[in-house]
């Protein structure tokens, strides 16, 4: 018996283009006015104001300012995902992992800021947003994992990965926000002392637990 197709209605596709668009033209303003005010100032009126949006439509598409901040974490989150996993391809121990990951991340923060100045946007600073998301556990477990398989290959099995995944993120989080804020200076030489500077910190903060790994 052969199957009837019935081709989606050209207007289907027009109301979803348009709902697309005003979902984006939502987290563009959003970034902008993130970025001025600063996320505890920000309203969603603030945030309606960019765009050529009704001021109910913010509803239709998200229930409220930390909804937004949150896709927009999100979006971060999807794009540095597989300079992650180029990172673990290619270390070979925890110290390798740590220093590569957290290059990977600040290079990822740089990147992102020439773009976002390209386009007239504005870097937002991280720190604080909720960890509880799907997409934010995910990321947490993945960089666990990392963490814990390394350093099962160097006999130091025993130490609280969940501690120190913590501690890995939220130091690269802060140093990153406070990287990319810096106005001047050669953009790999910032980067270089940087990731030094927050891979001694980790690597110092477990050496009497990990007596192999190279601190200095």
């Amino acid at each position: 018996m052969s199957k009837t197709f019935i081709a989606a209605k050209p207007e289907t596709g027009k109301r979803e283009r348009a709902k697309a668009a005003n979902r984006d033209a939502i987290l563009v303003a959003a970034r902008h006015v993130f970025a001025e005010l600063g996320f505890e100032a920000t309203t969603v009126r603030d945030i309606i104001r960019g765009t050529d949006l009704a001021s109910g439509t913010f509803y239709n598409y998200f229930k409220s300012k930390e909804e937004v901040f949150e896709a927009l974490a999100r979006q971060s989150v999807t794009q540095f995902r597989p300079r992650l996993q180029d990172v673990r391809k290619t270390a070979t121990s925890f110290e390798d992992y740590i220093s590569g990951a957290i290059r990977a991340y600040f290079q990822f923060l740089m990147d992102s800021k020439r773009t976002n100045q390209a386009d007239d946007l504005h870097h937002i600073p991280l720190v604080g947003v909720r960890v509880d998301t799907p997409e934010m556990q995910a990321v947490f477990q993945e960089i666990r994992n990392d963490i814990e398989d390394f350093l099962a290959r160097q006999g130091a099995g025993d130490v609280d990965t969940e501690y120190l995944t913590a501690a890995a993120i939220g130091v690269a989080r802060e140093l990153g926000d406070c990287m990319v804020s810096r106005k001047t200076g050669d953009e790999g030489q910032i980067i270089d002392q940087v990731t030094a500077f927050a891979t001694n910190m980790i690597l110092n903060g477990v050496r009497d637990l990990i007596k192999d790994i190279k601190t200095e």
